[in-house]
């Protein structure tokens, strides 16, 4: 086959032939077996050493995973890429961690969506996604106990803020512990894979926004019907030959339909930022980001004196949305990222600064930055 060797350099400089090239790496799978299970094997032993307790939750530590995959990147010397090895060891810490109990994990449904492909590409295959209808019944899952973790979009590259995702942190107790940033493509699927028999294109709002030039050159007659999650959408469409769904190949694949072109995102560079949500305030993984939502007072500067503090210790702020506050009219929250970690000292004199210039200070969590 064209991607098998054909001759390699034995011990005394001598080419290996095929079959001994094969015999190699028999060995070194063999190898990895055993070495991967002999990692499953201490990994129980951190159970134990942990002692009784009751859930799968309380032996995850994100803010190690992070550690250990950062390592991972900062060995890679080639040839595979950084992305697939992370992604290896991702899902070996995965399974290792379902010998307990596999974690549950709430994301917005159903079955197919890039929600899904956010909580395998965090949390490995083997967590068990629970596909809820709505983001805020993530929330609230999670914040039932019903969900060790939930996985919501915040922001897309080219279309901004998920607003429904950060007006539930005005009310909501729970803490981020995670973000994931996923590469969105979208693919136009359909039953029977024509796009000539294609007479009306069903998406997720987003969808249809980071899409909007590529439809109005190649369907500009098409019917264009917003849908609760782009999953639904290949749901519907599987149901007519005139009907389409903007989503990802993996919904084609769970509801049987056919791609018949894409990617269709109008930006070849189109991501989405998820974030993990949790109940628990982590560590320091020492590469950490802190969200913050500042309640501002009405006064001349107020903006201004929120923001200073920051700069005055050298920390960055990554990035500042305003949102209505829901308490009283033309009255505004402030969400910001903050490079640093909560417990940090430089992190702690600029919160204490706020004082003068904000009502309310809530800590959203402070958690790994992503990895890739």
């Amino acid at each position: 086959m064209a991607d098998e060797p054909q001759a390699s350099a034995g011990q005394g400089g001598m080419p290996l032939d095929l079959g001994q090239v094969r015999a190699r790496i028999d060995g070194i799978d063999e190898t990895i077996q055993q070495l991967i299970a002999e990692r499953a094997r201490w990994a129980q032993q951190v159970g134990r050493a942990k002692g009784p307790l009751k859930a799968a939750v309380d032996y995850y530590r994100p803010e190690r995973e992070a550690q250990v995959l950062r390592r991972v990147v900062d060995r890679n010397e080639g040839p595979l890429a950084d992305e697939v090895l992370v992604r290896l060891f991702r899902e070996i810490m995965s399974a290792c961690l379902a010998q307990q109990e596999p974690l549950k994990v709430g994301y917005l449904g159903p079955e197919g969506t890039f929600s899904q492909q956010a909580v395998h590409k965090h949390f490995g295959h083997s967590a068990k996604g629970l596909p809820l209808a709505s983001i805020e019944e993530v929330f609230q899952e999670v914040d039932a106990g019903n969900a060790d973790f939930g996985v919501v979009p915040v922001e897309n590259s080219g279309q901004g803020t998920i607003q429904s995702t950060l007006d539930m942190f005005l009310t909501s107790s729970l803490k981020i512990c995670g973000e994931v940033e996923l590469g969105i493509h979208q693919y136009l699927l359909g039953r029977t894979g024509r796009i000539e028999d294609i007479e009306r294109v069903y998406a997720h709002p987003q969808s249809l926004a980071q899409c909007k030039a590529w439809l109005r050159a190649n369907l500009p007659k098409a019917e264009l019907v917003p849908t609760p999650s782009n999953a639904d959408a290949a749901r519907r469409a599987r149901n007519a030959d005139d009907a389409a769904a903007l989503a990802g190949e993996s919904a084609g694949h769970v509801y049987g339909l056919k791609t018949i072109a894409g990617p269709a995102n109008d930006r070849a560079d189109n991501t989405t930022r998820f974030l993990v949500l949790g109940r628990e305030l982590l560590p320091t993984c020492g590469h950490d980001r802190t969200s913050l939502l500042v309640f501002v007072n009405d006064q001349p500067g107020a903006l201004f004196g929120i923001l200073k503090p920051f700069a005055d210790v050298g920390l960055s702020l990554n990035r500042i949305e305003s949102r209505p506050a829901h308490t009283r009219r033309w009255e505004y929250a402030f969400f910001i990222d903050v490079s640093g970690h909560v417990d940090q000292p430089e992190m702690q004199a600029a919160l204490q600064q706020l004082g003068a210039f904000a009502s309310t200070v809530k800590i959203l969590g402070s958690y790994p930055v992503a990895v890739l």
